[in-house]
């Protein structure tokens, strides 16, 4: 019973904290759009789709 417990105690606070770690790269990667060009937005968006993309990449690995 116990290791039942631990194992799905586990599996919630990891799911928890990569929940917390896409909201903290999202937060961060946001960045303000009012004051940029059309260009520099677009070049924004690429650099944080791939900042998150390098972030799973790195918890799946992590994982291991």
């Amino acid at each position: 019973m116990d290791r039942l417990l631990n194992m799905l105690i586990r599996r919630v606070m990891g799911r928890l904290m990569n929940r917390g770690i896409d909201a903290g790269i999202t937060r961060f990667t946001r960045g303000s759009e009012t004051e940029t060009t059309p260009e520099q937005q677009a070049r924004t968006r690429q650099t944080s789709q791939r900042t998150k993309q390098a972030m799973r990449v790195v918890r799946r690995f992590g994982r291991f």
